[in-house]
């Protein structure tokens, strides 16, 4: 298993220097630098939803109720804000490499532990939920400094869409090949793949050295709060998207649409999701070239209204069919904003001053908003039946994402 995933490293480099050395000369940071971070990512991608993507889903197959799950959750997110500040010294100090690679290593035993709630009971969640809180944050901020600091200036956009392509095939390809493994292996099995493919996915992150000077020190005096206030209020609605599109939407699946299927369940979420894979390739790639064109700022905007409207959607849909339409243009609606997004976050960073401490306050701002909303399914589900509240949570989420539209990107007023 783990000599075909390191194949699998070495031909992602490969392809990545193939392709973009010749016409990427302009660059300062060496292309080493770049296909390492691609392939670190899309690897750590691929060990994340093999297993926990399906984590919610596991342990609701395992007799948890949707109150504590989604409870966990706003806990989960709740706490990654002060992990988000805690990760900001620890990524200047070691550097963004090092703080992946620490990351990626208490992701590990993490997995190893929810793989083992059938014997632990609810110890192994709360082992899961502290160490994955910890890795995610970690990893969260040290990838957004680092990316932000390798990717080159004059074509940013391309660069986000070839990141988000090997980004969005894992996500598509890793869901089917765990379902397939629990089917055959049983669901705790693909928790432990996950912890295999971690491990091999901090290969990469071995062999450059970082990319930014260690050992500084956050400065946080004088950080400009006002110039940045729409960042912070838009992450909110951001925030909402992820919760709502991940572990909501991966529930309401089956809770509403399949329920009772088992561990067939897990292959049919996996087949689900790898529908997108093609539409993600194209997108990808069409919308990193528009935001270079200057048009990011009209793509974010009509991308979150469009993505709003799925979300007003999603109540209706209870067919597998319906499940795919939702999911294509899902794909193509957040893949426009986010890409869009992030050129912008990336482009305030650079001329922020503080640019880890900039990224560190966005990201916990997200946070923050998934925790909110985690914590307004679990009042609904206090007070109505579970599918009666997860109908009405995605009319809200519909609303509260059109907070992206907020946000004032200097990139986007040229």
């Amino acid at each position: 298993m783990e000599i075909t995933v390191l194949k699998t490293n070495i031909m992602i480099k490969t392809i990545i220097h193939k392709l973009y050395e010749s016409r990427h000369f302009w660059r300062t940071a060496t292309f080493s630098e770049v296909a390492e971070l691609y392939a670190s990512r899309t690897l750590r991608t691929m060990a994340i939803y093999i297993g926990g993507g399906f984590a919610s889903v596991y342990l609701f197959e395992e007799g948890l109720s949707l109150m504590v799950i989604v409870s966990y959750w706003a806990c989960y997110y709740l706490l990654k804000v002060p992990a988000t500040f805690i990760a900001a010294p620890v990524t200047a100090y070691f550097g963004p490499k090092h703080s992946i690679l620490f990351s990626n290593i208490l992701y590990i035993p993490a997995m190893i532990a929810l793989g083992f709630y059938p014997q632990l009971g609810f110890a192994s969640v709360l082992i899961w939920g502290l160490l994955n809180c910890m890795s995610m944050a970690l990893y969260q901020v040290a990838y957004l400094v680092d990316f932000s600091q390798v990717k080159s200036m004059e074509h940013g956009g391309k660069e986000l869409g070839y990141m988000n392509i090997l980004e969005r095939v894992a996500i598509g390809i890793s869901p089917l090949i765990g379902g397939v493994i629990a089917l055959f292996y049983g669901a705790p099995s693909i928790m432990w793949v996950s912890a295999a493919v971690f491990l091999v996915a901090s290969l990469p992150l071995m062999q450059t050295l970082e990319p930014t000077p260690t050992r500084q020190k956050i400065r946080i005096e004088g950080f400009p709060w006002r110039y940045h206030r729409s960042s912070i209020v838009s992450q909110i609605g951001l925030g909402f998207d992820v919760l709502a599109s991940g572990t909501v939407w991966s529930l309401f699946i089956a809770v509403v649409i399949l329920p009772g299927a088992g561990d067939e369940l897990y292959v049919t979420l996996g087949a689900l999701s790898s529908v997108t894979i093609l539409v993600a390739i194209v997108t990808s790639y069409t919308f990193g070239r528009l935001i270079d064109r200057r048009r990011g700022g009209d793509l974010l905007n009509i991308s979150t209204i469009a993505n709003a409207i799925i979300h007003a959607f999603r109540p209706f849909v209870t067919t597998p069919a319906g499940v795919v339409g939702v999911n294509v243009t899902n794909e193509v609606s957040t893949t426009g904003y986010k890409l869009a997004y992030t050129r912008g976050l990336f482009d305030t960073a650079d001329i922020s001053g503080q640019r880890v401490f900039y990224l560190v306050v966005t990201e916990a701002s997200g946070n923050m908003g998934a925790s909110i909303a985690a914590f307004i399914l679990v009042g609904l589900l206090y007070f109505l039946p579970d599918i009666t509240a997860m109908q009405l949570f995605y009319f809200i989420v519909a609303l509260v994402v059109l907070l992206i539209t907020t946000v004032h990107f200097r990139i986007y007023r040229r």
